[in-house]
């Protein structure tokens, strides 16, 4: 292609750009002319927000706590319920259990008079142990005391490390 035909090739693209940009322009200038005759969806009358007031303080406390309370009540419902629906005369009793990784647990069961220490993981379950003598296990209201008989020195308990630690 020769250059002199390059050259106005270019120059046409350049001026129809210049043109198509400065219709822009003009139709940007113009529009608030033609549309200042029109009113926007403005309303007429301005009003004035609503107050906020007392009763609409005390009707939005009221529904947290209403809502806070279901919740609350939801929570104690599923714990106090967690064996409704199990099958069985109550032969079988998980005593105890306890994490030893991510999805493996040991777990302590009684079955009559006897006590089984099971290994559980993903897809196995084996005996551990058998115990000869049932174990009870400790919990905040039946603890261990040391063999010597007297008081345990540091309870394990995070209610019993937080009294402590707050000279209750």
């Amino acid at each position: 292609m020769p250059r002199t035909l390059m050259l106005s090739v270019i120059r046409g693209v350049a001026l129809r750009g210049l043109a198509v940009t400065a219709a822009i322009g003009v139709l940007c200038l113009a529009a608030p002319m033609v549309f200042a005759a029109e009113k926007f969806a403005a309303p007429e009358a301005s009003q004035a927000p609503a107050a906020v007031g007392a009763g609409s303080l005390t009707q939005v406390t009221l529904s947290l706590l209403l809502v806070l309370g279901i919740v609350f009540a939801a929570a104690w419902v599923t714990r106090r319920l967690r064996g409704f629906g199990k099958f069985g005369n109550g032969a079988l009793h998980v005593v105890t259990e306890i994490a030893v990784g991510t999805k493996e647990r040991v777990v302590l069961v009684q079955v009559g008079k006897q006590q089984l220490l099971i290994g559980v993981a993903p897809g196995r379950v084996s005996t551990l142990h058998v115990l000869d003598e049932p174990v009870t296990p400790q919990t905040p209201s039946n603890p261990v005391a040391p063999a010597d008989g007297s008081t345990p020195q540091h309870p394990t308990d995070f209610k019993s490390i937080l009294k402590r630690s707050l000279g209750l």
